[in-house]
């Protein structure tokens, strides 16, 4: 009796074990807003194969496969916060159009203090690297469904530094660098920030989408001066009168959400529509009331 009680006990502890370690396996998610704008509604996620990052992509990936593939976004954040707890209105309607985003860092608190430890630049390439690895997987999820090919880095703020610290990666199709710019002389002036200097904008070979706050944005002149020195990619310049601070936390990520969507369908999906607003003289976004632009190098 005492043996078959033994057995037992151990066999509800076997069983238990397994219970919890296969729910510390699930992703934890939650949906943003209405799980944004675009055709595919997003969700925000915890994929414990990548624990350093959130992930923020469509719900329904019945839709994906080898005629219509996700394209990569690794985001860097404010601060270079190692959560992405203040763009997650932009980020997840980026991924509500079709897109794979990756940020930087733990999935944001529902409730409380938000996480403000430091990230690391590297982690951008962390992000990328998963990606692929998920692309090859058979017990992925995203297996077959990811376009290696098409990725971009992006960030805002300091996390802006940390894209263009990376920019020189050979597998990019494009950055997009918002409220942020190099520092003339980066050495001391942004403690447990990137310290990148100017001669890193020679390492940029690809298309490349500036978005700054307008000129009471604290990161206004150092971008625009980024933008005078890039002369040998193609290179587009939005400038929008709201400050550092973007429209990022605004239902479905403002305008900066519409404008860096338009940007990623063009460069990461070829599309030609959503290249209007960049290309032409004037271009699609010149004629907005809130936008002010400059280009150089594109059609």
């Amino acid at each position: 009796m005492k043996k078959r009680i033994l057995h037992s006990g151990i066999l509800l502890l076997s069983i238990c074990l397994v219970v919890i370690t296969s729910h510390a396996q699930e992703a934890k998610a939650r949906i943003v807003e209405d799980g944004g704008t675009g055709p595919f509604k997003a969700v925000m996620m915890a994929d414990p194969s990548l624990p350093t990052h959130t992930v923020f992509v469509p719900q329904d990936l019945t839709a994906f496969g080898d005629d219509h593939k996700l394209p990569i976004i690794a985001w860097g954040n404010g601060a270079c916060f190692n959560s992405p707890w203040e763009h997650v209105n932009f980020l997840n309607e980026v991924a509500s159009h079709g897109f794979l985003v990756i940020a930087i860092g733990l999935m944001p608190k529902e409730e409380g203090e938000q996480i403000r430890d430091r990230s690391q630049s590297v982690q951008l390439i962390d992000a990328i690297d998963w990606a692929i690895a998920q692309a090859s997987d058979k017990d992925s999820r995203y297996y077959q469904k990811v376009d290696i090919n098409k990725m971009a880095i992006s960030g805002m703020s300091c996390g802006g530094l940390q894209t263009l610290e990376m920019a020189a990666d050979p597998r990019l199709t494009t950055i997009v660098v918002c409220n942020s710019g190099l520092f003339e002389n980066p050495v001391g002036r942004m403690p447990g920030m990137p310290q990148v200097s100017k001669e890193r904008l020679a390492d940029i070979h690809t298309p490349t989408l500036y978005m700054l706050g307008g000129k009471t944005d604290i990161a206004y002149e150092n971008g625009m001066d980024d933008y005078k020195r890039i002369n040998h990619v193609p290179i587009f310049m939005a400038n929008m009168d709201v400050g550092h601070g973007g429209t990022y936390a605004q239902p479905h990520g403002g305008e900066f959400a519409k404008v860096a969507t338009a940007w990623y369908q063009w460069q990461l999906k070829d599309d030609a529509e959503a290249g209007k607003l960049f290309t032409g003289n004037p271009c699609g976004l010149s004629q907005s009331d809130v936008w002010t632009v400059e280009k150089k190098n594109l059609p």
